[in-house]
């Protein structure tokens, strides 16, 4: 089976930074991979919040997680503090990606720890219903 491989946009434009919790620690005294897809949920309301959106009201409409992926690069440990930069692209009529790369700093390095991406789909809970992509939601997002 062929690994995933995430093509990572060249900008970002926007950066959370999320402490690793000690609830994020897995039995090999690193963070788990279920932890890694909070972490970058985290970073997704930090991003949307930033732009004065919601997973429940996104211009309107609500967002759901079509698909994730995620590219493990290196061990990520307690009391690291991991820089989530994250954009959105690949806009289509009914939803978007959003990338995130994750990172460290040791010793003045910065070290890819990650990266992810995961499929957007616009969504109306009242209707049951996948919806279009609000024109401000894309506006804002692509910039």
């Amino acid at each position: 089976m062929p690994r995933i491989k995430i093509s990572l946009p060249e900008a970002f434009s926007f950066t959370a930074t999320i402490p690793v919790r000690i609830t994020d620690i897995n039995y090999g005294n690193h963070v788990g991979n279920d932890a890694v897809l909070s972490l970058i949920h985290e970073a997704r309301m930090q991003f949307l919040t930033h732009y004065g959106f919601s997973e429940l009201d996104c211009g309107g409409v609500g967002l759901i997680m079509a698909d994730a992926g995620i590219e493990f690069k290196k061990e990520i440990f307690y009391g690291d503090k991991i820089e989530i930069k994250v954009t959105a692209a690949d806009f289509t009529s009914v939803g978007f990606d959003l990338y995130y790369l994750l990172q460290k700093t040791n010793s003045n390095n910065e070290i890819i720890v990650a990266a992810a991406k995961t499929g957007m789909v616009c969504y109306n809970y009242e209707l049951k219903k996948v919806a279009s992509v609000p024109s401000i939601v894309k506006e804002k997002l692509s910039a």
